[in-house]
Protein backbone atom coordinates (compact mmCIF):
# COMPACT_ATOMS: atom_id res chain seq x y z
CA UNK A 1 0.00 0.00 0.00
CA UNK A 2 1.25 3.81 -1.08
CA UNK A 3 0.94 6.50 0.55
CA UNK A 4 0.94 10.24 -0.38
CA UNK A 5 2.38 13.03 1.68
CA UNK A 6 1.52 16.72 1.08
CA UNK A 7 2.43 19.88 2.36
CA UNK A 8 0.47 23.15 3.25
CA UNK A 9 -0.90 24.80 0.03
CA UNK A 10 1.27 28.13 -0.50
CA UNK A 11 -1.94 30.40 -1.74
CA UNK A 12 -3.33 29.83 1.81
CA UNK A 13 0.26 32.59 3.01
CA UNK A 14 0.94 33.76 0.25
CA UNK A 15 -0.41 37.16 1.56
CA UNK A 16 1.01 37.88 4.81
CA UNK A 17 4.70 37.70 3.57
CA UNK A 18 3.80 40.93 2.41
CA UNK A 19 2.76 42.30 5.66
CA UNK A 20 4.41 44.41 7.77
CA UNK A 21 6.11 42.92 10.99
CA UNK A 22 3.03 45.39 13.11
CA UNK A 23 0.70 43.84 10.87
CA UNK A 24 1.87 40.68 11.63
CA UNK A 25 1.67 41.02 15.54
CA UNK A 26 -1.81 42.16 14.97
CA UNK A 27 -2.61 38.46 13.32
CA UNK A 28 -0.75 37.27 16.50
CA UNK A 29 2.04 36.31 14.10
CA UNK A 30 5.68 36.81 13.90
CA UNK A 31 8.85 36.75 10.66
CA UNK A 32 11.75 35.00 12.53
CA UNK A 33 15.02 34.99 10.70
CA UNK A 34 16.57 31.49 10.84
CA UNK A 35 19.86 31.29 12.52
CA UNK A 36 20.78 27.90 12.87
CA UNK A 37 20.23 25.09 10.98
CA UNK A 38 17.49 22.70 10.85
CA UNK A 39 15.37 24.95 13.21
CA UNK A 40 12.48 25.92 11.16
CA UNK A 41 10.59 22.83 9.26
CA UNK A 42 8.47 24.73 6.90
CA UNK A 43 4.77 22.92 6.57
CA UNK A 44 4.70 24.04 3.04
CA UNK A 45 8.11 22.81 0.98
CA UNK A 46 8.12 20.44 3.83
CA UNK A 47 11.89 20.81 4.36
CA UNK A 48 14.09 23.56 6.76
CA UNK A 49 14.21 27.13 6.17
CA UNK A 50 17.74 28.05 5.67
CA UNK A 51 20.22 29.80 8.02
CA UNK A 52 19.64 33.52 7.18
CA UNK A 53 16.00 32.97 5.32
CA UNK A 54 13.18 34.76 7.43
CA UNK A 55 9.56 32.44 7.99
CA UNK A 56 6.62 33.33 9.46
CA UNK A 57 5.62 31.65 12.84
CA UNK A 58 1.58 31.38 13.11
CA UNK A 59 -0.93 29.49 14.01
CA UNK A 60 -2.59 27.15 12.35
CA UNK A 61 -5.61 24.95 12.67
CA UNK A 62 -4.40 21.76 11.15
CA UNK A 63 -7.83 19.41 12.49
CA UNK A 64 -10.32 21.61 12.03
CA UNK A 65 -13.25 18.80 12.62
CA UNK A 66 -15.30 19.49 15.41
CA UNK A 67 -14.53 16.55 17.51
CA UNK A 68 -12.53 16.26 21.15
CA UNK A 69 -9.59 16.14 18.65
CA UNK A 70 -9.75 19.45 16.87
CA UNK A 71 -6.17 21.31 17.14
CA UNK A 72 -4.23 24.35 16.31
CA UNK A 73 -1.16 24.62 16.90
CA UNK A 74 2.39 27.04 15.60
CA UNK A 75 3.47 26.14 12.36
CA UNK A 76 6.94 27.61 10.01
CA UNK A 77 6.27 28.88 6.72
CA UNK A 78 9.14 29.58 4.03
CA UNK A 79 7.93 32.13 1.13
CA UNK A 80 7.72 29.88 -1.35
CA UNK A 81 5.09 28.57 -4.05
CA UNK A 82 7.21 24.89 -3.94
CA UNK A 83 4.46 22.50 -2.05
CA UNK A 84 5.49 19.14 -1.14
CA UNK A 85 4.04 16.59 -2.76
CA UNK A 86 5.02 12.76 -3.06
CA UNK A 87 4.17 9.13 -2.94
CA UNK A 88 6.33 6.54 -0.77
CA UNK A 89 8.65 9.14 0.41
CA UNK A 90 8.70 10.90 3.18
CA UNK A 91 10.20 14.82 2.97
CA UNK A 92 13.55 15.85 4.33
CA UNK A 93 12.20 17.80 7.58
CA UNK A 94 9.76 14.68 8.27
CA UNK A 95 12.56 11.82 7.78
CA UNK A 96 15.52 14.03 10.07
CA UNK A 97 13.14 14.35 13.20
CA UNK A 98 10.75 12.04 15.38
CA UNK A 99 7.61 11.67 14.51
CA UNK A 100 4.16 11.52 16.05
CA UNK A 101 2.06 9.55 14.10
CA UNK A 102 -1.59 9.97 14.48
CA UNK A 103 -4.24 7.73 12.45
CA UNK A 104 -7.77 9.62 11.70
CA UNK A 105 -10.71 7.58 11.10
CA UNK A 106 -13.14 9.17 8.60
CA UNK A 107 -15.45 11.02 11.94
CA UNK A 108 -12.24 12.52 12.57
CA UNK A 109 -11.27 10.48 15.32
CA UNK A 110 -7.70 9.68 16.38
CA UNK A 111 -8.27 5.66 16.49
CA UNK A 112 -4.43 4.93 16.08
CA UNK A 113 -1.08 6.78 17.44
CA UNK A 114 2.99 6.39 17.94
CA UNK A 115 6.29 7.04 17.84
CA UNK A 116 8.86 6.46 15.33
CA UNK A 117 12.16 8.49 13.63
CA UNK A 118 11.19 9.81 10.91
CA UNK A 119 13.27 8.07 8.72
CA UNK A 120 11.72 4.65 9.68
CA UNK A 121 8.18 5.80 9.36
CA UNK A 122 7.26 4.29 6.35
CA UNK A 123 6.59 0.70 7.38
CA UNK A 124 4.36 2.39 10.86
CA UNK A 125 2.49 4.48 7.85
CA UNK A 126 1.83 1.33 5.78
CA UNK A 127 1.02 -0.49 9.27
CA UNK A 128 -1.76 2.03 9.81
CA UNK A 129 -3.35 1.53 6.79
CA UNK A 130 -3.71 -1.35 6.86
CA UNK A 131 -6.21 -0.39 8.97
CA UNK A 132 -9.26 0.11 6.83
CA UNK A 133 -10.47 2.63 9.58
CA UNK A 134 -7.57 4.82 8.89
CA UNK A 135 -8.59 7.62 6.92
CA UNK A 136 -5.41 9.54 6.96
CA UNK A 137 -2.92 10.36 9.25
CA UNK A 138 -1.16 13.19 10.81
CA UNK A 139 2.62 13.43 11.32
CA UNK A 140 4.10 15.71 14.27
CA UNK A 141 7.03 16.37 15.24
CA UNK A 142 7.57 14.48 18.83
CA UNK A 143 9.74 16.92 20.20
CA UNK A 144 7.40 19.82 20.58
CA UNK A 145 4.37 18.26 19.61
CA UNK A 146 3.75 20.67 15.95
CA UNK A 147 1.75 19.61 13.61
CA UNK A 148 4.01 18.54 10.44
CA UNK A 149 2.34 17.20 7.57
CA UNK A 150 -0.77 15.08 6.19
CA UNK A 151 -0.10 11.48 5.18
CA UNK A 152 -3.24 10.07 2.77
CA UNK A 153 -3.63 6.18 0.86
CA UNK A 154 -1.76 7.37 -2.46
Amino acid sequence: MSFRVTGLDPATFRDLHFLSSAALAERGMRRIRIESAHAAPCRVSLDDAEIGEHVLLLNYRHQPADTPYYQQGPIFVRETDTRFESVGALPPALARRPLSLRGFDREDMMIEADLVEGVEAGPLIERFFANPSVAYIHAHYARRGCYAALIERA
